[in-house]
């Protein structure tokens, strides 16, 4: 891995497609963050970004003469970087509590939207499809509890959901409009609505729900 250039300021190399990608765009623009974001097509990356990121991946964080290439430690990173509005809860059984749902989020659902996107097998793909809408519809009435994802405050957990709940539609997976899909609805109704999720959209993002 070669040095890193010093920035002036940060950029953020991003996939506008891709869920992962958004999750810190989301936290960006909760932040008020000044950043370059660099949307980049994963077919073909810039040759800055190999000297970059050991996994040439996306995305990537550079700041300064840091680079990160894991969203979590991005995530993290920036709710340290700049502490207002914080994005994780003070209590450390709090705090280590929201990592615990992020860690779940990367185990059960985030993989059954790799394959939905990314699988040639049908059987496959239906498989996780049904999966990740009865898991969905599972945790549905933790929100009568509370207005974000076990939480009265927005947190990073919410930044993870709402690239997966908006990109359902796409994904062909249908919520039905029920009693006990009610408290689900009306918590992407409140993630969707919030200035920094609409600002952290792409045009291709956008163009997922008209």
């Amino acid at each position: 891995m070669g040095v890193v250039a010093k920035r002036s300021s940060m950029t953020y190399f991003s996939d506008g497609r891709d869920h992962y990608s958004h999750r810190v765009r989301i936290v960006l623009a909760e932040k008020g963050v000044s950043v370059d974001i660099i949307d980049v097509d994963p077919k073909n990356k810039p040759e800055e970004l190999a000297e970059l990121n050991p996994y040439n991946s996306l995305p990537t964080l550079v700041d300064r003469d840091l680079a990160l290439y894991e969203t979590k430690v991005m995530m993290e990173y920036l709710d340290e970087r700049f502490p207002h509005p914080p994005l994780l809860p003070v209590y450390p059984v709090a705090r280590a509590q929201s990592r615990l749902w992020l860690h779940r989020i990367e185990q059960d659902w985030s993989p059954k939207v790799d394959v939905i996107l990314n699988s040639k097998n049908k059987e496959s793909v239906a498989k996780a499809r049904k999966e990740l809408k009865e898991s969905l519809l599972a945790v549905a009435p933790i929100f009568t509890e509370m207005p974000f994802f076990m939480s009265e405050e927005f947190t990073i957990v919410d930044c993870a959901m709402a690239p997966i709940l908006w990109r359902l539609e796409a994904l062909d997976i249908k919520l039905p409009k029920t009693k006990q899909s009610k408290p689900l609805l009306d918590y992407m109704d409140r993630l969707f609505e919030r200035e920094s999720f609409q600002e952290s959209l792409t045009e291709f993002e956008k163009e997922m729900r008209l």
